[in-house]
């Protein structure tokens, strides 16, 4: 069965931060892989995920800066990963496999936002192919190391409803929009965690999407300062004046939350926010989750297209 798309109480909230959300859990001997766990929201789920005892691999783009900000911290590794490359991405899963360790969580927290047209690898547009498809082939080719009990979270956005995904032009191939592209990308997170859940609650693996909440954080790099004033995000000084922006300790929770908590033990395939699950929304509401980043027969429609795209399906015998 799937999850209600409703609130359980979880006796968290927005201003939660991941180091509450783990307060007395011990993740000794579990083993976490963090994408982009070294700045921003991901630098602070890595730091609370080893402070519980586990082990974290943090792939990276740029692995040289990632252990210079992770030098400090125990029990995290950085390994080479990016998302934009499938060559890049086979070859670290190729690494991790050789390993023989097992996976306990994966938070698919890596990406980029409102960028200028780019395109990567045959042409695709890149917060598509980076935020979507690369995690997606990156999960997928991990498959095999994913433990029973495991979870896998998807990072979307409140973003998400700038666009569902654009299936007469999943590329921007017909005029470019980079917040209709960003929002298209975070729908695709949403409905990747929808179809994962599908697919691996038989193994005892069971997948979830959040939304993290506006944090400001190196995510806003291809934004001018101009546009982040004129949005009410921050002063002439360059200061958050927006008072519904969470800190990134509070940013990281609801991952870290959604990676852990007992209470979603049975539970999977839902969007959640402020370390709960979230309300169904609409053109007319603030937050919750919009019925097309949630559609299960979107969900499984984008697999497909993915699949395809990427020439990856750890479930190709189940579609």
């Amino acid at each position: 069965m799937t999850t209600p798309q409703h609130k359980i109480g979880s006796g968290f909230g927005a201003a939660t931060t991941a180091a509450e959300v783990l307060r007395g859990t011990d993740l000794t001997g579990k083993l976490a892989i963090v994408t982009g766990g070294y700045s921003g929201l991901g630098l602070e789920t890595t730091r609370a995920l080893a402070g519980a005892g586990a082990q974290v691999v943090v792939p990276a783009r740029r692995p040289g800066a990632a252990r210079e900000a992770l030098g400090a911290l125990d029990g995290v590794e950085v390994d080479e990963l990016d998302l934009a490359d499938l060559d890049s991405v086979r070859a670290f899963a190729d690494r991790f496999l050789a390993s023989g360790r097992d996976i306990g969580i994966i938070i698919n927290n890596a990406a980029i936002m409102a960028c200028p047209e780019t395109r990567v690898g045959p042409g695709w547009e890149a917060q598509f192919a980076t935020n979507h498809l690369g995690h997606f082939a990156l999960v997928n080719r991990l498959w095999p190391a994913v433990a029973s009990g495991a979870r896998v979270v998807a990072v979307s956005s409140g973003g998400h409803r700038r666009s569902a995904v654009r299936w007469d032009d999943v590329q921007f191939e017909r005029g470019y929009d980079k917040w209709e592209a960003y929002g298209q990308a975070k729908t695709s997170n949403a409905l990747f965690a929808v179809q994962l859940d599908a697919f691996a609650r038989e193994s005892g693996v069971r997948a979830f999407s959040v939304h993290p909440g506006g944090i400001l954080t190196p995510l806003q790099r291809h934004l001018t300062q101009e546009e982040m004033r004129a949005a009410g995000w921050i002063d002439e000084d360059g200061k958050p004046v927006n008072p519904a922006f969470k800190s990134p300790e509070a940013g990281a929770a609801t991952q870290v939350w959604a990676a852990t908590s007992p209470r979603l033990t049975d539970m999977g395939g839902v969007y959640c926010e402020d370390c709960d699950i979230a309300e169904p929304g609409s053109a007319d509401t603030a937050g919750g989750v919009r019925a097309y980043a949630t559609d299960p027969e979107q969900a499984a429609r984008l697999w497909r297209l993915s699949a395809e795209l990427t020439g990856v399906d750890a479930f190709a015998t189940s579609a």
